[in-house]
């Protein structure tokens, strides 16, 4: 838990809403617009002042927006969000690829990561405990703005041939979430500071596991990745053992 007001978490909250649809740095002048907070925009601006000393937020260059930090995505996560509910007819989509491939491991894992790209419109990962790595939607990611720098595109492109690095950053998620996010902000790559990655762990059998998620910018809809990762990481238990 933090400390925050309920004020200072609702406009952290708006600030954080407003960047990943945009992409640019929020202003105060934009969160008074279009969210009721029920302050003034002077207010607005004191806030924003402290939540970026907090560390929950950043003002990149000479901007007079603000964009969220790790720290603020990670509480936006934990205390803010609120999962989405899946459409039935993606979860329908989803569960007919898999079962028609539920007799053949490697090609459940192929689909698992083609359906996370294209219903995230993401890069879809899976990679199991012999080293094999499943990956769709490469194209996906160039869409982002993020990806527009064309060292960042190659770097995380790079990372599937070069799997002991992938497997470094995999290795980087600790505590029992069964969830893991991870941000490039907090990794040492300069190439990975505007990049997120989601990831759970899966099951197939008691000799066969690994992980299952996706490759996006930091600022990706996390109310609808998460769930769509864990949907279909349960798909891939349930189908995988029959």
């Amino acid at each position: 838990m933090t400390d925050l007001t309920d004020r200072q978490k609702a406009l952290l909250k708006a600030i954080i809403e407003e960047y990943i649809e945009s992409a640019e740095p929020v202003g105060s002048e934009v969160i008074e617009r279009k969210y009721d907070l029920g302050v003034s925009p002077a207010t607005i601006r004191i806030e924003m002042g402290k939540l970026t000393d907090a560390g929950f937020l950043r003002q990149p260059h000479t901007s007079a927006g603000r964009v969220p930090t790790s720290m603020g995505f990670k509480l936006y996560v934990a205390e803010l969000m609120q999962e989405k509910q899946l459409p039935v007819t993606a979860e329908v989509s989803i569960k007919e690829q898999l079962w028609q491939e539920r007799h053949r491991q490697e090609r459940v894992l192929k689909e698992a990561v083609k359906a996370l790209a294209k219903q995230c419109d993401m890069l879809g990962l899976a990679v199991d405990n012999d080293g094999q790595v499943f990956y769709a939607g490469a194209a996906n990611i160039l869409d982002w703005p993020e990806f527009y720098d064309i060292d960042v595109a190659r770097f995380v492109l790079s990372l599937f041939d070069e799997f002991p690095r992938l497997q470094d950053l995999i290795g980087r998620a600790h505590g029992s979430d069964p969830v893991h996010i991870l941000f490039g902000e907090d990794l040492e790559f300069e190439n990975l500071r505007p990049i997120g990655f989601v990831f759970t762990k899966f099951e197939l059998d008691p000799a066969k596991d690994g992980i299952v998620g996706v490759i996006g910018p930091a600022r990706m809809n996390f109310s609808l990745v998460l769930p769509y990762v864990k949907y279909v990481r349960d798909l891939i238990q349930q189908v995988g053992r029959v």
